[in-house]
């Protein structure tokens, strides 16, 4: 990338078809041309065509850091940053951490991992999103419990966070509100996988949020927005940058998204895997990546010597759950939703599971109903996927993969056909296709 062309510029005035044309030959933008973009399409005075061109002009330009850094405070300063330094209980100040998850199936991890944070004293202001595509979004699964609300206030929020600890809701209209709207448009032009912009989305919000710490779960694998390694890598290692020059501690953890976690794809279906989870039992791959987290968060939160599992095991994480849930107007003894149609699937032949692609497995429950082609449709709180054989597990020809739950039968179909080449199965564990990556691949830490 070539020198800056901003001091140039200096004495000109900023248009946005000078800002297009500078990040398409290849030059860096300017703090004040990106400041000016952002706060004009947020505003309505930048054409969406206008910055349709230039954000697929940074998908294939690209952004160094400081062009990053600049273009994530624009967004920021699109809205307001809500403080959540005086957040008090029993006369104590709570310290507040946050988790960020960048998508995948099955991933359920924030359900679980919240609650039994909180039940170790510390403030957890979760604020998350909808499922698009194949990932399912947390918002969705919790609305399968009756009566839970996703929006919550601000002030409802920091009475809930002092009184419980622990809240999950949609961030507020006034947050980052340029990202949500750039959001909309990257879906639509085919920017949403540019690493500047895939940062510098998840970060204004987090930093917007005002919490003092945060650990980001960045997946990477087949059912990632990031199958490639290398990728993750670049993306973990510039949010952990951005939330530190922003004063908050940030650190990531890189997980392998080539398997769906757990054993439910879904909305009512993940709810009651997490709640089994909860309860101290639950699939290990979504224990150890639950536990793996709390263990990052509570010593970002200043409780390095807190064992997550016991909170698990004596019951304290159930009991913050249920507080959080009915905090929000849920029902946590409901019955949760149950599909009026089943399907199964089944092994073709008889071997050893030797992989899963998460990615297809995530598009049949989407198929199902379970999640939406473009912002803003319905999901269907039954429709899901149960699996009953993983990586590692020798099958019969005839058994059961899969179990698909819809309540239009019509779509039953659709999901199987996304299912015939999900499962590897060979005649032996050591035949090519087997092995793969541990779940938890790597951690990215720096010093601030």
């Amino acid at each position: 990338m070539s020198a800056d062309p901003g001091g140039r510029d200096a004495d000109e005035a900023i248009h946005a078809v000078s800002v297009i044309a500078t990040k398409r030959d290849g030059h860096r933008l300017a703090d004040a041309q990106i400041a000016w973009m952002v706060d004009g399409y947020t505003r309505g005075e930048v054409a969406p065509e206008q910055m349709s061109a230039l954000l697929m002009a940074i998908c294939l330009r690209g952004m160094d850091r400081r062009e990053i850094a600049s273009w994530t405070r624009a967004m920021i300063d699109s809205g307001r940053r809500m403080d959540l330094s005086g957040l008090r209980r029993d006369g104590r100040p709570l310290t507040t951490v946050d988790k960020h998850s960048t998508g995948g199936v099955g991933d359920k991890i924030t359900l679980p991992l919240t609650p039994l944070v909180a039940s170790f004293g510390v403030a957890v202001p979760q604020l998350s999103g909808r499922g698009l595509g194949h990932t399912g979004g947390t918002l969705d699964k919790l609305e399968s419990i009756p009566g839970w609300c996703a929006q919550v206030g601000s002030e409802e929020m920091i009475d809930q966070l002092e009184r419980v600890g622990a809240v999950i809701c949609a961030a507020g209209d006034d947050l980052a509100p340029a990202d949500r709207k750039l959001y909309a448009l990257r879906d639509v032009t085919g920017t949403v996988e540019s690493i500047p912009l895939l940062a510098s989305s998840i970060m204004s919000k987090k930093i917007a949020e005002g919490t003092s710490a945060l650990v980001l779960d960045v997946k990477t694998g087949s059912g990632a927005f990031l199958p490639d390694e290398d990728d993750a890598r670049e993306l973990a290692s510039t949010m952990v940058e951005l939330g530190l020059e922003a004063g908050v501690d940030t650190r990531a953890v890189i997980t392998d998204m080539s398997t769906p976690l757990g054993l439910a794809v879904g909305n009512a279906v993940e709810v009651a895997e997490a709640v089994e989870v909860l309860a101290g039992g639950g699939p290990a791959d979504v224990v150890e990546l639950t536990l793996a987290l709390a263990r990052e968060m509570l010593d970002a939160a200043g409780f390095p010597d807190a064992d997550p599992a016991a909170n698990l095991a004596n019951g304290a994480a159930m009991d913050s759950w249920r507080a959080m849930i009915a905090a929000q107007g849920g029902d946590p003894d409901a019955q949760l939703p149950a599909a009026r149609h089943r399907d199964e699937f089944t092994a073709d032949r008889s071997g050893v599971v030797v992989a899963m692609d998460a990615r297809a497995v995530g598009d049949a429950a989407w198929r199902l109903g379970g999640g939406r082609s473009r912002p803003g449709e319905s999901v269907s709180a039954e429709a899901g996927v149960s699996i009953h054989a993983k990586p590692g597990d020798r099958v019969r020809a005839g058994q059961p993969l899969f179990t698909l739950h819809s309540r239009d039968e019509a779509r039953l179909p659709g999901a199987r056909a996304a299912l015939v080449d999900a499962v590897t199965i060979a005649e032996h564990a050591g035949d090519p296709g087997a092995g793969g990556r541990p779940l938890i691949i790597d951690h990215v830490r720096f010093t601030p």
